[in-house]
Parts: structure tokens; C-alpha cells; sequence
């Protein structure tokens, strides 16, 4: 008994040593985190629904508006802006596939005002004692999708989110970190001037 005791002790001042896992940061702090930065901007990669993987930059700029910029050699794009999102596809020469940002779960952290606590927003929310995970879909229109936010918890930052839509497609977008603040020309977010840019 008395060698177990022994063997323990280290053991236990180690961990009275060792920081308790970080705690499952609120909504209301998850909200006030993305309310905070308007712009921003890094790296990401991309795992398709297929299992292939894409890497760009992305470009954020609350409300409303976001960019993916792919790296070549594609040439694909993904942009937000004017209330609707419209994807490039680089082996298509007919003009972007368009629909209603309203319609995409990524309206949810794009909103001029997040508010994690609405209610019938959150599905899921829970630590893993390193990073918040929270389940987020449009409470009066759950049949568009939902996205799962990964955030680390000290500090809080944006670091993953999964987005299954209306088909049950998944897409994960993994981020770099984010550089945030700064100007951004309205280009970056103009869907009619990319199409015409690209002669579609």
C-alpha cells in the first residue's frame, strides 16, 4: 500500500500541475467572437464529399460576404455577395451555378448579427476539453442544412466547420490561421463582374 501511495504522488501533483481542460466556451462568447471581425482572411484546405482535397485562400467579410480562392491549377471559385453564392467552375463555360445565400447554412455565421442563443439555432454544442464544437442550422428553415463550427478555446478562434446541406453532402473546411482587419475591394465579393471578367 504504502509503495502504491509512493507511485501515486508523483502522479497526482503532476496533474494538480497540469491546467484543467479548457471548458466548453458559452454561445454567448462563440457569438460575440464572430461578431467582433468584420474582415479576415488565411488559408484553407477543403475536403470534398468525395474525399478529394482542395487548398486556397479565403477571404471573410461580414455580413454577407466570402470568397474561396482556390489554388492552381484550378481555377475554381466560390464567392458570396449581393445576397447570393455563386460557384466557378473551372471546366464549365456556361457562367456560375447561383443560388440564395439565405439558402446555405454559411449564412449563419455570415449574418450582419450572430446569435448562437436563438432559439432552435444550436443542435449540439459540446468540448472535447481542446475545442468547442457547435451544431448550427436555420431554426425556421432546418431542411437547408446545417454546419458544425470548431473553435479552440484559449484564445477562442475559428479553426474548422463541416457543412452537411440539404442533400447530405458533406463539405469540411479546414482553416490556417486567421488574419483579421484590414480593407478589401468590393471586387473580391462581385459576382456579376467575376462572370463578365471570366466571359461566361
Amino acid at each position: 500500500m504504502k509503495l502504491l501511495r509512493t507511485l501515486l504522488a508523483p502522479a497526482l501533483l503532476l496533474a494538480l500541475a497540469l491546467p484543467a481542460a479548457a471548458q466548453k466556451v458559452s454561445l454567448s462568447n462563440l457569438s460575440n467572437y464572430l461578431n467582433k471581425f468584420t474582415t479576415a482572411t488565411g488559408e484553407f484546405t477543403q475536403i470534398n464529399s468525395d474525399g478529394t482535397i482542395s487548398t486556397g485562400q479565403i477571404y471573410i467579410h461580414r455580413p454577407g460576404r466570402i470568397r474561396f480562392e482556390y489554388n492552381k491549377p484550378d481555377s475554381s471559385l466560390v464567392m458570396a455577395g449581393g445576397g447570393q453564392v455563386a460557384v466557378f467552375d473551372s471546366k464549365s463555360n456556361t457562367g456560375p451555378e447561383q443560388y440564395p445565400l439565405r439558402r446555405t447554412p454559411l449564412s449563419i455565421i455570415l449574418a450582419e448579427k450572430v446569435d448562437f442563443n436563438r432559439s432552435g439555432m444550436i443542435t449540439g454544442h459540446k468540448s472535447d476539453g481542446k475545442t468547442t464544437t457547435v451544431r448550427a442550422q436555420d431554426p425556421e428553415h432546418p431542411e437547408y442544412g446545417h454546419i458544425e463550427l470548431v473553435f479552440t478555446s484559449s484564445p477562442v478562434e475559428l479553426r474548422q466547420w463541416v457543412i452537411t446541406d440539404n442533400a447530405g453532402s458533406q463539405t469540411t473546411v479546414v482553416l490556417g490561421e486567421l488574419k483579421k482587419g484590414g480593407n478589401m475591394r468590393p471586387s473580391l465579393f462581385n459576382i456579376p463582374q467575376e462572370t463578365q471578367r471570366r466571359g461566361n
